[in-house]
């Protein structure tokens, strides 16, 4: 093949089925090509001669053509190689898709053991959430039931006040302690009420089948732990109070026996006894009791020591025998007589009243004498036992009897004259042993019980 018809034009030109044959001139052919007429010569194509045949080709037809057989032997290398190295790459392909689907499915497992955690760990914190909430109600009800306790719990020696006096209302106004009173008054503080009551908010109970499902159920949990945590120290702080209040109370009532000298045991053996009684019953903790019960125990033993201590004391002549203030004409021990001018003995305190004003027995105990008396004109005696007595003196009036019982606070008589005196006054006189003692003391005593 080439430009030039004339360079193929002395060869015989070679067909594709004689491949491999033994090149033979044909005689008839090369006879033609020995009187070929020389064909023009062009320079822009090419031209194949075969058995005295000429094809001309462009130069574009010549390269597609070439280029056709260039990518169909490309195609078959790489026809062949792949069926050369086929095994290798479904091999190597099985292995991929194999890898895959390991890899699918072990994400597939992670994805699942992710979800059972997480229904789990839910699972988990809903338990919590519920038992937490059963904390909650089951803190709120022993709480109510404290407060309910201390709202029941009598004060030191008497009620709970209702009510808080307000600033200028006198009918309002704390009563003062009254020596003439069967009951020491202890004045609460004026905020207990407020600290017994119970400020505990009303837990809305969500049904335990709700899961708490974001912070704010955690939120409302951490505000009602919060509010009960405040409740029950203001409860302890009320507890505190009351029995600070009674231990205080319990010591003043110690100190005032001991500082009158007297014997508390035997006073103890004196206190007549009421009618009163049932099965014993005795006192004792729960294993699981907590501060709080622990507490209200010692106080339910301080207090019943404490109603002892006063029906005790309800023996002891330490209140008043008179109403309103106490002015004294006249006091205990020596003393200008008033009719001889000289010194003399006082075994009493005189008080300034007017006649008829009411005269009280200022202790439990047996009337042993009632009626006129020397000097003492109408007077009246009343035994308070362990040797304890009270004289009532100068009496215009006597109300009681010989034998009879008479109670704290008691009329015995009214307020007069009579006898060595010198105008309407009474005559008080507190004896131990037969022995005149100040009443003064006493008196003294009793305030000190009443303060506070």
């Amino acid at each position: 093949m080439s430009k030039s018809s004339v360079q193929y034009s002395h060869y015989p030109q070679h067909h594709p089925h004689d491949h491999g044959r033994a090149f033979q001139r044909h005689p008839a052919a090369a006879a033609a090509a020995a009187t070929a007429t020389p064909l023009p010569a062009a320079d822009d194509a090419y031209t194949i001669v075969h058995a005295g045949k000429q094809v001309r080709f462009g130069p574009v037809v010549f390269w597609i053509v070439v280029g056709t057989v260039v990518l169909l032997g490309l195609w078959s290398a790489a026809t062949a190689t792949y069926f050369a190295f086929r095994d290798d790459v479904l091999t190597r392909l099985i292995a991929r898709q194999a890898e895959m689907q390991y890899a699918y499915e072990d994400r597939i497992a992670e994805l699942r053991a992710k979800v059972d955690r997480t229904t789990s760990r839910q699972l988990l914190d809903q338990e919590q959430f519920d038992q937490k909430l059963d904390q909650i109600m089951k803190r709120q009800t022993a709480l109510e039931s404290r407060a309910t306790a201390l709202g029941a719990m009598p004060d030191v020696t008497g009620s709970i006040p209702r009510a808080a006096p307000q600033r200028g209302d006198s009918s309002q106004a704390t009563p003062k302690p009254s020596p003439i009173s069967d009951t020491v008054i202890f004045v609460a503080p004026p905020d207990r009420e407020a600290r017994l009551e119970s400020r505990a908010p009303t837990v809305v109970a969500a049904p335990t089948s709700q899961f708490a499902k974001n912070q704010g159920f955690d939120n409302v949990l951490v505000r009602l732990t919060t509010s009960l945590d405040q409740v029950e120290r203001r409860q302890m702080a009320a507890l505190n109070a009351v029995e600070e209040s009674m231990d205080s109370r319990m010591r003043r009532m110690r100190g005032v026996v001991s500082d009158l000298g007297l014997n508390l045991a035997h006073l103890e053996a004196a206190v007549p006894r009421t009618a009163m009684g049932g099965p014993f019953v005795p006192v004792k903790l729960t294993a699981n009791a907590g501060p709080f019960e622990k507490q209200l125990y010692r106080i339910n033993t301080t207090r019943a020591e404490m109603d002892r201590l006063n029906r005790t004391l309800a023996l002891v002549p330490y209140r008043k025998p008179v109403i309103g203030e106490v002015e004294f004409t006249s006091g205990f021990g020596v003393r200008s007589d008033p009719f001889l001018g000289r010194p003399a003995m006082h075994t009493g305190l005189d008080f300034r009243a007017a006649t008829g004003d009411p005269v009280r027995v200022t202790a439990y105990g047996k009337v042993v004498s009632a009626g006129w008396s020397g000097g003492y004109g109408r007077m009246v005696e009343v035994d308070h036992g362990n040797g304890l007595s009270t004289r009532y003196g100068h009496l215009s009036e006597i109300n009681v009897k010989v034998g009879e019982i008479v109670k704290i606070g008691q009329v015995v008589g009214l307020v007069g004259s009579t006898g060595r005196s010198t105008g309407p006054h009474l005559h008080y006189e507190t004896r131990i042993e037969g022995e005149a003692v100040d009443p003064q003391k006493f008196l003294r005593a009793g305030v000190r019980l009443s303060a506070g």
